[in-house]
């Protein structure tokens, strides 16, 4: 006998069950409905209305040398310190009898301006490490920026050109290994050669290339092609002078044509092709040309969309 029951009941109680029962169910017909949490769909970018397209001159792809003038005109400004034969020269001027010491050699035993002319000549050659050095990078970036302008290196040739200073390198380091003197002696005749400039030739220098910066600019305003939807625009000339192509049916080729130009500003070049021109439209060193041929793309299909009629 189970405790708390008495003789004669059971476990089934049907008032209980009746009572469960009874409890009221949410159904649909009731009004009551689950709740479902609300779907977001994914928002895609607003299509432009029209899309700039500039072509732009080889020198835009100067701004590294001309941040590195900037950089070491910077430095030259801080430094401060004249050049080591400037210095020489000022210590000479002061101290005429250094120019008798280095004559007689009796006299510079005893006479101590040669001493103080080397002491005050140190610092000046010490703080001339730093102006070498700036020259020498600025040289060097120079350098490399016009070797970029005056070839061009696609993928493949990009790809070729590393294969073989790869191979390159590891020579001369097989080459330094085997002969412990060479790499020393390579050194010391590099740094052999110390470039010298002052603070103004950088100023200068950045100001120049600042200016063509300015002017391909303004020139820029001018000279600019755009994309709307259902034509292709050329604004060009002082006085807006205006071209008009038909949009439908246009096409666009991409193409990198160097991968240098491409790491520096995203650039290359872009072909248009009109249904009603014999002749395609080329615009070298666009820049950020991934992202305008998306916008081009994205455009020409809802175009596509839209002029296609309606079927009855």
């Amino acid at each position: 006998m189970i405790a708390g029951l008495t003789p004669g009941e059971s476990l089934w109680n049907p008032a209980k069950e009746s009572d469960v029962m009874s409890e009221p169910v949410p159904s649909e017909s009731a009004g009551v409905l689950p709740v479902t949490p609300p779907v977001t769909e994914p928002q895609t970018p607003e299509l432009p209305d029209r899309i700039f397209l500039v072509s732009y001159p080889k020198i835009v792809f100067m701004y590294p040398t001309m941040l590195t003038s900037l950089i070491c005109s910077i430095v030259m400004l801080v430094r401060g310190e004249a050049p080591v034969n400037q210095a020489q020269f000022k210590d000479s001027a002061a101290q005429p009898s250094v120019m008798l010491a280095s004559v007689d050699i009796g006299k510079a035993g005893t006479d101590g301006s040669a001493p103080a002319a080397a002491a005050a000549a140190a610092p000046a050659a010490g703080g001339s490490v730093v102006q070498h050095w700036c020259a020498r990078i600025f040289l060097a970036v120079l350098a490399l920026n016009l070797v970029v302008l005056s070839f061009e290196f696609p993928r493949t040739t990009s790809l070729t050109w590393f294969f073989a200073l790869s191979t390159a390198a590891i020579g001369v380091w097989f080459l330094f290994t085997t002969y412990e003197g060479l790499a020393p002696a390579v050194v010391r005749s590099l740094l052999a050669v110390k470039p010298l400039a002052n603070a103004a030739f950088y100023m200068i220098f950045t100001a120049i290339l600042l200016l063509l910066f300015v002017a391909v600019l303004v020139s820029r305003r001018v000279d600019y092609w755009e994309v709307r939807g259902n034509e292709l625009l050329h604004h060009h000339g002082l006085l807006s002078n205006l071209e008009r192509f038909s949009a439908p049916n246009l096409r666009i080729d991409k193409e990198i044509t160097d991968l240098f130009e491409y790491l520096l500003l995203r650039s290359g070049r872009l072909i248009i092709h009109c249904s009603n021109e014999r002749r395609a439209i080329v615009l070298e060193n666009v820049l950020n040309i991934d992202h305008k041929e998306r916008q081009i793309t994205r455009l020409l299909g809802a175009l596509q969309v839209r002029v296609r009629p309606e079927k009855e």
